[in-house]
C-alpha cells in the first residue's frame, strides 16, 4: 500500500519539475529577459542549463532511475536560483515583494522534499 502512495507521489513531483523543465525551454525568451533583468549573466545559456536540469531531475524521480543524480540536479537548480531570482528582501515594491517570497518559500519547501527524497533507500519500488 505505501509503495502506491509514494509512487503516486513520485509521479506528482516528477511530473512537477518535468512541466518546469519544458516551460523553460518552451518560453526561453521570456526566462532569458527576465533572468537578465535579475542579473545573471548569460541568461541565456543558464536558463537552457536550468531547464535542462530541471527535466533530468524531473524524469529521475519520476522513472526512479538514478534518482541519486536527478536530486544533486535540482539541488544544483533549485539553490542558487531561489537566492538569486527570489531574492524578495532586495525588493522595495511591496505587491513584489510578497510574490518573490511566495516563490522563495515554495522552493525552500521543494528543497526540503528533495532532502527528504535522500533519506529513502533506493532502488525505488517501481523504479527503471
Amino acid at each position: 500500500m505505501y509503495e502506491f502512495i509514494f509512487l503516486i507521489g513520485r509521479i506528482i513531483v516528477g511530473v512537477y519539475y518535468v512541466f518546469n523543465g519544458f516551460n523553460h525551454l518552451g518560453n526561453l525568451k521570456m526566462l532569458t529577459q527576465y533572468a537578465a533583468m535579475k542579473g545573471v549573466p548569460s541568461a541565456k545559456f543558464f536558463v537552457v542549463v536550468t531547464g535542462l536540469l530541471l527535466l533530468y531531475g524531473g524524469l529521475s524521480i519520476l522513472l526512479g532511475f538514478t534518482p541519486l543524480l536527478g536530486i544533486i540536479a535540482l539541488l544544483i537548480f533549485l539553490i542558487p536560483t531561489t537566492f538569486t531570482m527570489h531574492n524578495f528582501w532586495a525588493i522595495q515594491d511591496q505587491q513584489m515583494k510578497m510574490v518573490e517570497m511566495v516563490n522563495f518559500m515554495k522552493n525552500w519547501a521543494l528543497i526540503g522534499s528533495l532532502l527528504m527524497f535522500l533519506a529513502i533507500p533506493t532502488p525505488w519500488v517501481f523504479s527503471l
